[in-house]
């Protein structure tokens, strides 16, 4: 447990200096204002199509020696649907999943109702989800 604990300190740590956590950068790329958070999260993408393409060439395994197995994956118009969601509660709170404990951990306490209101949409998608379009 340690080497997460660790590992998540460690994810903190770049979100701040980064400066990904900062509602005003967000907020700032939400208005077409700035490149940075389109920088970082661009060279992410970039970063992981090349990662899966060279898994997917070289059969490359894991650690332990296990083949890698990614999944195709279709495309659905719940996709759409999510993403205008998801981006609209980005856009409003200054927050998406990943830096949400950063930014309580860097003295946000507001996120908190961010952060309980992640928590109440993953439970009702949960609830939903046979119901929605997939």
């Amino acid at each position: 447990m340690l080497k997460y604990l660790l590992a998540g300190i460690a994810f903190g740590i770049i979100l701040v200096k980064a400066e990904l956590i900062s509602w005003f950068r967000i907020q700032e790329m939400f208005r077409l204002q700035s490149f940075h958070l389109y920088g970082i999260i661009g060279s992410a993408v970039v970063t992981g199509m090349i990662a899966v393409m060279l898994i997917k060439k070289f059969g490359i395994k894991t650690i332990r020696g296990e083949v890698i197995h990614i999944p195709d994956k279709k495309f659905h118009k719940g996709n759409i649907y999510g993403g205008l969601i998801f981006g609209l509660g980005w856009a409003l709170t200054g927050a998406c999943p990943g830096p949400l404990l950063a930014q309580a951990g860097g003295g946000a306490t507001v996120i908190v109702i961010t952060l309980l209101s992640a928590v109440a949409g993953t439970w009702v998608y949960g609830k939903l989800r046979e119901r929605l379009p997939h």
